[in-house]
């Protein structure tokens, strides 16, 4: 494909996790002839999860309809899946985009806005059960592929999946271009990146201290699945 010309949107909204869209970010906006949109109900600064601000560039009323459509993910999910205004501009970009691109519980969001029934999605390891609720597959790899939808696991996995989405859309030499630039070589000093491979003990701990995190989660996950059947019924 060629690269000129091709827009790519990515989503924001309060509770954003940082990394979850400037890693991403990153990757995607170093493709030559490539433009990108933070896009966000308003152009006023985004509280992120960790309570720092990033800057929209776009407001949804002015969007274009993108060719690449990414949505991160992070604690305010939650409520972006509730609230209509957000909900109804991914999906209306999603119906319309050659591409979309999940990362994290983004995929919550896109199964909110009824883009992941009957495929298959990858999503944080803590949440990623939560896609039956929107008649998707959930998948535990770090990469899912499946048609024009591109899902990634947790937070850093979003870096991974950006340069395979480059790879895909713009060719394998670009992607490792980008990677050499980047320097993206990781070499993480724990053997703790999933619930797999971490002790036992961690897993634990984290699981205790994400108790009513997890079901605040699964509350906004079955209203927003309430909201999306009346919008869309069978």
């Amino acid at each position: 494909m060629t690269n000129a010309g091709f827009r790519v949107g990515m989503v924001m909204f309060p509770g954003i996790t940082q990394l979850d869209l400037t890693g991403p970010l990153e990757v995607l906006s170093a493709v030559a002839g490539w433009s990108v949109d933070l896009v966000s109900e308003t152009t006023d600064p985004v509280p992120c999860g960790r309570g720092f601000r990033l800057v929209p560039t776009v407001r949804f009323s002015d969007a274009p309809l993108y060719d690449l459509l990414v949505v991160p993910g992070g604690p305010g999910v939650d409520d972006a899946m509730l609230n209509p205004v957000v909900v109804e501009f991914v999906r209306n970009q999603a119906k319309h985009a050659q591409y979309v691109f999940g990362i994290c519980t983004g995929s919550l969001l896109l199964g909110a806005a009824g883009c992941l029934n009957g495929r298959r999605a990858s999503c944080h390891w803590q949440a990623v059960d939560l896609l039956t609720h929107f008649g998707a597959t959930p998948s535990r790899n770090r990469m899912t592929i499946d048609g024009r939808m591109f899902t990634s696991g947790g937070v850093t996995a979003g870096i991974d999946m950006a340069l395979k989405v480059v790879g895909e859309l713009a060719g394998k030499q670009v992607a490792e271009g980008i990677q050499l630039l980047l320097e993206y070589d990781p070499e993480p000093p724990f053997d703790a990146g999933t619930p797999e491979t971490a002790p036992v003990d961690v897993v634990e701990r984290l699981e205790v201290a994400s108790t009513q995190r997890k079901a605040n989660r699964r509350e906004a996950v079955l209203s927003a699945c309430a909201r999306m059947n009346q919008i869309c019924p069978d």
